[in-house]
């Protein structure tokens, strides 16, 4: 599945902290989105560590966002997420990834590796700035 629970909460957080001119902490996050806690902070954690978010500790800790949201692809928030490039079917992104043993003479993977490459470029191509306006 390309979008998950995880990019799902990544993005709903993100919007939230892009509008924030503080940075919020995970528990007034996951209050206001009512996701789980444990859940939001490891994925507000990877999307520290991919430089997306920038995390403060002490009294006025929390996230904010590490560059402008027109900066920050979808793509890239997905990524973190998910702890892994997204993809539409278990094998879209290499032949290696086929959950048969018949890989060589698969004759659907082409398709599903153009429709990834497509949804990757169109992902990339989106930005958190572009979904906060619609």
């Amino acid at each position: 599945m390309l979008l998950t629970r995880a990019s799902e909460y990544a993005l709903l957080s993100l919007i939230v902290i892009a509008k924030s001119d503080k940075p919020l902490d995970a528990e007034s996050l996951a209050t206001d989105l009512d996701i789980s806690k444990s859940f939001l902070a490891k994925i507000l954690q990877a999307m520290a560590r991919q430089g997306i978010l920038n995390s403060y500790k002490g009294v006025n800790g929390g996230f904010a966002l590490a560059r402008p949201s027109g900066e920050i692809t979808i793509h890239q928030i997905m990524c973190a997420a998910e702890g892994k490039t997204p993809a539409v079917f278990d094998c879209a992104g290499s032949v290696k990834n086929c959950p048969s043993d018949r890989a060589s003479t698969c004759s659907i993977w082409p398709f599903l590796n153009r429709l990834q490459v497509k949804i990757d470029t169109f992902l990339d191509g989106l930005t958190l700035q572009d979904i906060m306006e619609e």
